[in-house]
């Protein structure tokens, strides 16, 4: 037969004298499927049990197992000492002075836009006002005939307003980028109904570039239904969120009347304020600041959404994110917000957890 005690223990000891030799991982590994790979010398060896009989199966199958778990605990040991080896060469060669401070890493900011709109949302929240968001591609009637603005209105016109391609063999007029917040409120209204307090923020898309306009631009809009809402309603919403907004303890609110297509009466609000030495003051002074345009919701706005003016009525208002974040924290050019300057993102970032805590004093 092939195998023998004799053979065994020679090619035990053959095997063993061939490990201790070896100098480095590869020919280790080689070492490997020469005697325990699939047709290696050990491994004939037990395919050579199938052609004895019982007897010399229980003599020298497990010989034949021992003999292959002992070189291969060998061949591991080996390997390990190898590894064992080379970090020892690593460790001796590669060191670090522990003792030396730690690297600075940089940390990104909140962008100026995120936290002011955390902080009209926290603030306009505590006044019991949700969240309403919406597409920022629209249709022509959500954009502009929801709203009651005419056909023949300048914000319709292609200096004003992107429009998207026409698609071919269609009468419909082409999707807009839509130019303000206000389609929300038409999408909330159908699909709430009233009453209604919501606030719309998001970005807005307008044909404008200089120092206060940008093509793209954030936009805050709220929408507040009852059956008893009045302007006297409006004016302390506005007077709160300014006052808390600002973080002042008194403000006053100018209106002044004006005309917009979706509410009537329509009013510009302004702000007492004054300037010294460059830095916005409100609340003091003789001066006066434009921040937003509101209004009674139009009869024609509420049919579009749905509501019944003969038995609701509301106001509505809006302003800039940008604006009132330039206003704030003083900054003075608004095609900064969008440059990707790492510089002014540190100078006039937010650490990520100074979290807006603003309040209107309602829930105190």
């Amino acid at each position: 037969m092939g195998v023998g005690m004799d053979d065994l223990e020679n090619l035990r000891a053959g095997v063993l004298k061939h490990i201790s030799k070896v100098s480095d991982e590869g020919e280790l590994e080689n070492l490997r499927l020469r005697f325990l790979g699939k047709k290696g010398e050990i491994s004939l060896k037990m395919r050579e049990l199938g052609s004895m009989n019982p007897e010399q199966k229980m003599t020298y199958g497990p010989l034949l197992n021992s003999l292959k778990d002992e070189i291969n605990s060998a061949l591991i040991a080996k390997k390990t000492a190898f590894q064992d080896t080379a970090l020892d060469e690593r460790l001796r060669t590669e060191w670090l002075d522990v003792t030396l401070p730690g690297r600075v890493r940089g940390e990104g900011t909140i962008h100026p836009v995120s936290q002011v709109t955390d902080e009209v949302t926290e603030i306009f929240a505590d006044m019991g006002f949700l969240v309403a968001e919406g597409p920022q591609i629209e249709s022509d009637w959500y954009n502009f005939d929801a709203l009651n603005i005419p056909s023949h209105h300048p914000a319709r016109g292609e200096m004003d307003t992107f429009y998207m391609k026409h698609p071919k063999n269609s009468n419909e007029p082409p999707h807009v980028l839509r130019t303000h917040t206000s389609p929300v409120q038409i999408r909330t209204m159908q699909a709430s109904g009233a009453p209604i307090k919501v606030i719309c923020p998001g970005r807005v898309y307008r044909a404008d570039y200089d120092q206060t306009h940008t093509p793209m631009f954030h936009q805050v809009e709220g929408l507040a239904l009852d059956k008893d809402i009045t302007m006297a309603n409006l004016k302390w919403v506005l007077e709160e969120f300014v006052r808390a907004f600002f973080e002042v303890d008194e403000v006053e609110l100018r209106f002044r009347a004006s005309h917009f297509p979706f509410t009537e009466p329509s009013a510009e609000v302004d702000i007492r304020c004054s300037w010294s030495g460059g830095q916005l003051k409100v609340g003091e002074g003789d001066d006066w600041l434009e921040i937003l345009g509101s209004g009674m919701v139009h009869p024609n706005v509420l049919k579009a959404g749905g509501i019944d003016p003969e038995k609701w009525q509301g106001f509505a208002f809006g302003m800039g994110i940008d604006r009132i974040a330039m206003l704030k924290y003083g900054i003075p050019d608004l095609r900064s917000f969008f440059d990707s300057d790492l510089r002014w993102l540190k100078h006039y970032g937010f650490a990520a957890l100074d979290q807006p805590i603003l309040s209107t004093g309602l829930s105190k």
